[in-house]
């Protein structure tokens, strides 16, 4: 029982722009992380004062990174099959 594979591969004419697309939000991600970074380096009791619901800002600023991490790969996904669909489907029309 010997199948092949479950889709047809080819070029993917949507590459640059999701790759452009990732540098983007690595950027933009990393300019938020060095912010986390730079207050524990030059401010380290800041990250003691409580801010949100007994919180203190190191546990906020950690979680909304990762939360951040979450939506921007989901962002990233839906931003990326459009440009798939996009631009696959009009050189498959060709």
């Amino acid at each position: 029982m010997d199948h092949g594979p479950a889709v047809k591969l080819g070029e993917d004419l949507a590459s640059d722009k999701k790759a452009s697309l990732g540098i983007k939000f690595f950027f933009i991600y990393t300019l938020v992380y060095v912010g986390f970074v730079a207050i524990n380096t030059i401010s380290p009791k800041l990250m003691e004062k409580t801010v949100l619901m007994g919180l203190n800002l190191a546990v906020v600023y950690g979680m909304g990174l990762i939360l951040l991490a979450i939506v921007m790969g989901l962002i990233y996904n839906h931003l990326c099959t459009g440009y798939e669909d996009t631009m696959n489907n009009k050189e498959g029309e060709r």
